[in-house]
């Protein structure tokens, strides 16, 4: 690597061109990037959505789940597949290897699942694939002026949809509350009756009308001109005036009324609106689709009359903000390094020098990042604002030595080459150790590497920038700067060198107390609950108020409404959105549930406390009896902070399945922290079943002439207002009893009589939900658990869970957000593994020898004491950023004991090992605490500053590297010489005998 140094001072010109090369291209590049929130990502899953209003959930599993999972079985790549059957919907999940090419997946499930016959009541099954470019970019809602007909509304909200589709970089939109006009003709049994007429003759009323017809050409007075007929209604009255049989009027036996039909409901801030859901296309920059969506706005806003269409909510915005918050903590950790470096070094040329380094390797990182086609999320920036701190570190160690160099001696080009020279290898190292451990995050699986991926190869890209330009820029800069420079020469502290010196002699005390420390910190992590990602923090709100599926729709909606109000008279709230129902649209994502089910997202106004506002709204349960309501926080475009565990309880007999699940229920209930316990079991809903006997009735004509009785059966279209308009006839009759069901009289070969007749009607309780795995049917058990406890309730349900005695060929199995946390701990403590061999590796070639790097190795276990106490101190609950920060320390603090040792391997080449290593502690004591001290400056600005919801980069993270960094810079200092003198402990011992023995033969060579 010095060859790097002295090439640099042989090419002046050529480094100043490169510099100002790599400054402007990074500039280019900034603005070049494309800003996204997220790094672009596959997720290896394929969700198969089906929707059949009014079909209980047995049915679903039945006639449309099951036939779904047998054609999708054996479809290349797949790993594993879950399903969930519920009322009105059914929908698939298949997870994939991570390998996979999904939309070759995707594409041979459309075919399969193309080949499958479903019932008539069901809509063409939906199948999509997700990635983080289908997050969405903006909500806007849309509301229209009072009077204006359904018609009207219709073709306006067509128009606004089209121009948000054609906004430039758009991808799909998505609508939920719009509604449709229906004309509903309800027939009126008495009026049918006197007239003598059946009500069938109703669904003929609008036979052969509607027509248009071409006759022909005929030459008419004269002049050829076509002859045409039109046949339509085209108003309510018309509709009315009918006949349904001779001298009998529509309008006489049937009420004709024109109504809504609305598959979903949506409301704004207590008002119906719609609402669409725009999202980019892959290869879009989310924040030009955002400002264009924007543009459509306005633009509808002035050419549509009575609309006002509003962005409630634009991702883009923040994506900018999220770009820049991250930005400004990064340029504020690198003011507060260089207000480290002024302080340590006390000379202005001798800061601008070593600080050169982040802008320089800013620009480089930018530039790269831009060639390997990653964009600018926070993810990157997330690795641009951990490194920063160590952008300054191998200037630091190099500035240093050349200035400690020329306050003894005079200056020279070859003392600025020597001095570098001498740290080169150290550095280099050290450098090599940092991106080492950050480099095997590419071989996690699945989304997690596709998220760590892109940070890895920020810091990779960052800090071998840095080491680039500490070796080439500052020592020309030096030479240039540094001319003449004549400081009082500093010399280590004498009492540290007593200190490390007593160390040395009483080895055994140091390494007591720290492995003493060790053993207290990894006992109080242990012990320590490790919570979900915090959310006090959260800018948005899921609230969802869930009733038992027998409740009717209509008291359903009441109460949504009634919590609706609570919310909106909220201080604390911008804005709440309500959603109930299924839709089509919706569904095209997947967004499919229980029919019973309100949900509110609401977004809280700055600096409102989440978690507070959460507890409040869990205070209304009390309102809600029959109804569960739960909140928790969420990002809009990360997800929400889930803490449900569930168990699956599998098996084949279905009896041993219930009982399992039941045992299982009563021994998670006692567990402190457990919210709430329940199984899809448990929430069934009334079936009402007709078992028809075969020989009085075929089961297919009455399953039709029951469907006409009870269903709005579609009879036609009538033109309203330039637009077709679909004429529905409603149920005939309306049972609301069981007596009432046995009483339906059906045509049968006898001539009419009463379902019961030929039909005994049996009334069934059944679950409203049913789960599949890999086709078989299991039960959930979930529990709700504290968040701030998850790992502790995570830990005692799985104990409960192994305690049970099953019965043979039942198993249980725990999954999410405990077995989440798990997994992820599980795959980084892995990765932490990896990176500390290769750490060793990296070590062993520098050193080439097997011990050296045994020292440097025992400041991890130093870092974990100061990561431990700094959770502890600070009160942050760990979690899954906080071993992400554990891992980052891997590379930091080894840097450190790298300088250390590689000073005194220098040492050792004219002086003893003791001599050495007290040399090397005192000397290499300032750039190992400024580098320390830099890199934790740079990263106050994520403590104290706001975090993104949702981000690897967090408080917790900052804490952990900060505590961390800290200790074991200090032990580092102390433990680090004990341990080496320890492992070269012949070759030291010896050498101390030797200089004691020296005196005295000179002593004695004097008496002589």
């Amino acid at each position: 690597m010095s060859k790097l140094t002295e090439w640099s001072f042989r090419n002046k010109a050529a480094i100043i061109l490169i510099v100002t090369m790599a400054l402007v291209m990074g500039v280019i590049s900034y603005f070049r990037l494309p800003m996204e929130f997220l790094p672009a990502a596959d997720n290896p899953q394929v969700m198969i959505t089906a929707i059949g209003p009014g079909n209980d959930a047995k049915s679903m599993e039945q006639q449309v789940t099951n036939p779904l999972e047998e054609a999708v079985t054996f479809i290349k790549g797949k790993t594993d597949m879950f399903s969930t059957s519920g009322d009105g919907y059914a929908q698939v999940n298949l997870n994939f290897e991570s390998k996979t090419d999904m939309k070759e997946a995707k594409a041979e499930i459309e075919r399969a699942v193309g080949q499958v016959q479903l019932p008539e009541n069901v809509m063409k099954p939906f199948i999509v694939q997700f990635n983080t470019s289908m997050i969405p970019i903006a909500w806007v809602t849309l509301t229209f002026d009072d009077g204006m007909s359904e018609q009207e509304r219709e073709a306006k909200l067509k128009e606004v949809t089209t121009e948000l589709q054609k906004t430039e970089g758009a991808g799909e939109v998505t609508v939920s509350g719009k509604s449709s006009p229906i004309v509903n003709i309800t027939p009126l049994s008495d009026k049918l009756s006197e007239a003598g007429i059946p009500a069938q003759a109703i669904m003929g009323v609008l036979q052969g009308r509607g027509a248009s017809a071409s006759i022909g050409e005929r030459t008419v007075d004269g002049a050829a001109g076509n002859i045409n007929i039109y046949d339509e209604v085209s108003d309510l009255d018309t509709l009315r005036k009918l006949p349904v049989a001779a001298g009998v009027k529509l309008g006489d036996v049937a009420k004709v009324e024109l109504a809504k039909d609305q598959e979903s409901i949506s409301r704004m801030n207590g008002k119906d609106a719609i609402m669409f859901t725009i999202s980019k296309a892959a290869d879009a920059n989310a924040v030009t689709v955002g400002k264009g969506i924007e543009k459509t706005v306005e633009r509808l806003n002035e050419d549509v009359k009575g609309i006002d269409a509003s962005i409630i909510l634009s991702t883009s915005d923040s994506v900018v903000s999220s770009v820049n918050s991250m930005l400004r903590e990064v340029l504020l950790g690198a003011l507060f390094a260089t207000v480290v470096i002024l302080l340590f070094m006390r000379n202005i040329k001798a800061t601008i020098v070593t600080i050169v380094s982040i802008p320089l390797s800013l620009g480089i990182t930018l530039y790269l990042l831009q060639l390997s086609g990653v964009s600018l999320n926070i993810i990157t920036l997330g690795g641009v604002a951990v490194a920063v701190g160590r952008l300054v570190d191998d200037s630091i160690v190099v500035i240093e030595n050349i200035y400690r160099r020329l306050q003894k001696e005079s200056f020279s080009v070859k003392l600025i080459t020597d001095s570098t020279k001498e740290v080169a290898s150290a550095i280099t190292s050290s450098t090599l150790v940092t991106v080492a451990v950050f480099l095997p995050m590419g071989l996690l699986r699945g989304s997690l590497q596709a998220f760590l991926l892109p940070f890895a190869l920020t810091v990779a890209y960052s800090l071998l920038a840095s080491l680039l330009v500490a070796l080439t820029v500052v020592p020309l800069l030096s030479a240039i700067l540094l001319r003449g420079t004549k400081e009082k020469e500093h010399k280590g502290s004498p009492k540290f060198a007593h200190f490390i010196r007593w160390n040395l002699q009483h080895k055994i005390v140091p390494i007591i107390i720290a492995v003493v420390l060790f053993a207290g910190s990894i006992s109080a992590y242990v012990l320590m609950p490790k919570g979900a990602l915090d959310s006090s923090s959260a800018e948005n709100v899921n609230v969802s108020l869930q009733y038992p599926s027998e409740t009717p729709a209509d008291d359903v909606l009441e109460a949504g409404k009634k919590l609706e109000s609570f919310l909106t008279a909220d201080d604390n709230v911008e804005w709440v959105m309500m959603s109930l129902g299924n839709s089509a649209d919706a569904a095209k994502y997947g967004a499919v549930s229980s029919p019973t089910l309100v949900t509110f997202m609401i977004d809280l106004k700055e600096g409102v406390n989440a978690e507070s506002f959460m507890d409040n709204v869990k205070t209304q349960k009390d309102n809600y009896k029959d109804a569960s309501l739960t909140a928790n926080a969420s990002n809009l475009m990360m997800g929400g902070g889930s803490s449900q565990i569930f168990i699956d309880v599998t098996g084949d007999d279905p009896e041993q399945l219930s009982q399992t699940a039941e045992q299982l229920i009563a021994a998670i209930k006692p567990i402190e922290g457990v919210l709430k316990v329940e199984s899809n079991q448990e929430e069934k809903k009334p079936v009402y079943s007709f078992k028809v006997d075969p020989a009085l009735a075929k089961g297919q004509e009455v399953a039709m002439q029951l469907q006409s009785m009870l269903n709005p059966l579609p009879i036609g279209t009538i033109r309203l207002e330039e637009s077709d308009t679909p004429v529905m006839l409603q149920p005939i009759v309306n049972p609301d009893s069981e007596a009432e069901l046995k009483q339906l009289t059906i045509m049968t070969e006898a001539g009419a009589v009463p379902v019961s007749t030929v039909a005994e009607l049996v009334r069934t309780e059944e679950p409203s939900l049913y789960y599949h795995k890999d086709g078989k049917t299991y039960i959930r058990v979930t529990a709700n658990a504290e968040p701030s406890e998850l790992s502790v309730i995570g830990t005692e349900i799985t104990k409960a869970t192994k305690a049970l005695k099953l019965p043979d060929g039942v198993s249980l199995a725990v999954g999410g957000a405990s077995a989440d946390q798990s997994s992820d701990f599980a795959d980084l403590g892995l990765t932490a593994l990896i990176s500390i061999g290769i750490v060793y590796l990296i070590m062993v070639l520098t050193f080439k020898t097997l011990r050296a790097p045994l020292a440097i190795m025992i400041s991890l276990p130093l870092a974990a004491i100061g990561a431990v106490t700094g959770l502890l101190v600070s009160g942050v609950t760990p979690d899954f950023t906080a071993m992400f920060g554990a891992l980052m320390l891997i590379g930091i603090v080894v840097t450190n004991a790298i300088v250390l040792i590689d000073r005194v391997k220098q040492n050792e080449l004219t002086m003893p090992i003791r001599e050495a290593l007290i040399e090397a502690a005192t000397t290499r004591m300032r750039p190992i605490v400024m580098t320390a001290v830099a890199t934790i400056s740079a990263m106050l600005p994520l403590i104290f500053g706001s975090h993104e919801s949702g981000s690897i980069v967090s408080q917790s993270l900052a804490v952990v590297v900060i505590g961390g960094l800290t200790a074991a810079t200090l032990l580092t200092l102390i433990i680090v010489p004990c341990v080496y003198e320890l492992l070269f402990f012949r070759t030291s011992r010896k050498q101390r005998r030797a200089s004691a023995a020296a005196p005295s033969a000179e002593a004695a060579a004097q008496q002589v």
